[in-house]
């Protein structure tokens, strides 16, 4: 953890994160040749910082990266920082999702990110051979890409994209002392483990600096209660298609609005729930 959000040289100049409502951005295809769209990557980008939000995530979840090669991969990212500097967001983030079965894979993406423009990763621990994971195997995977990466790291708790490995908040704090650590994404949906995890690394919220870790929800469907938990904000694939929605949600909570911050949490409730159901075809159709 490090209030300069990562230990490599460039810390002192990378964008910070801010406490707010960040989205996996997603990537957009030519109907008939399947090729990357472009001009709808960088539209899309652009709108949603318009709209208020304050990091964009390209190949999370939503951005669909196990569909691309690495030079795609590399694209999309490139393409969504030009056009946000381009629109004048230069102080929005992106954030690149990076993982690799190995440590040095991982470093090697890490590596990739950078040069394209992104300014942190974001990592999902290896899960291919399942039976063979362990704790001191998980922690030996994040430390070693920790020390490899000239990019800050944020973790990626999501068991259902890892083959079940949910790990625990005294493996995440434990893990997030190494000083190129500077978040996590709890898409288990577990705000107890996210409260916890903030309380102890002291996270960034939008009343406090804090240490700068940023504890992000990781669905729109729980955002008013990441927040009041002490997270710094939600990185959420609903974002894409109902930005204006979750940043009104932390608006209302940094206000102190917080009844009527509920009563819009329940539509989002209920709305990301209906989308979310149908994954990818879902955020694309609506």
């Amino acid at each position: 953890m490090a209030e300069t959000n990562g230990t490599s040289s460039s810390a002192t100049l990378r964008t910070p994160l801010r406490a707010g409502v960040y989205a996996p951005t997603m990537t957009f295809f030519d109907s008939v040749t399947e090729e990357l769209d472009v001009p709808t990557i960088r539209r899309h980008a652009v709108r949603l910082a318009k709209d208020g939000l304050v990091g964009l995530v390209t190949m999370g979840s939503s951005g669909e990266a196990v569909h691309l090669n690495r030079e795609e991969k590399r694209l999309v990212t490139q393409v969504t920082r030009e056009a946000l500097d381009e629109a004048g967001f230069d102080n929005v983030p992106v954030i690149v999702g990076a993982s690799e079965q190995s440590v040095k894979g991982t470093i090697e993406m890490c590596k990739e990110a950078a040069a394209a423009g992104g300014e942190y990763v974001l990592l999902v621990p290896p899960s291919y051979y399942r039976n063979t994971v362990t704790e001191d195997t998980l922690y030996d995977y994040y430390v070693g890409v920790a020390d490899g990466s000239p990019l800050p790291i944020i973790l990626y708790n999501y068991p259902s994209a890892a083959a079940g490995i949910d790990m625990d908040s005294d493996f995440i704090i434990s893990v997030s002392q190494h000083p190129n650590v500077v978040g996590t994404k709890f898409t288990c949906c577990n705000t107890g483990k996210l409260t916890r995890v903030a309380h102890a690394v002291n996270a960034l919220t939008p009343n406090s600096k804090g240490s700068g870790y940023m504890a992000l929800g990781g669905f729109a469907d729980f955002a008013l209660q990441t927040f009041v938990s002490g997270g710094s904000g939600i990185l959420a694939g609903a974002a894409n298609i109902m930005p204006k929605t979750c940043v009104h949600v932390f608006n209302l909570y940094v206000q102190g609005k917080i009844d009527k911050a509920m009563q819009v949490q329940k539509i989002l409730s209920r709305a990301d729930w209906l989308v979310s159901k149908a994954s990818i075809q879902g955020y694309k159709s609506a």
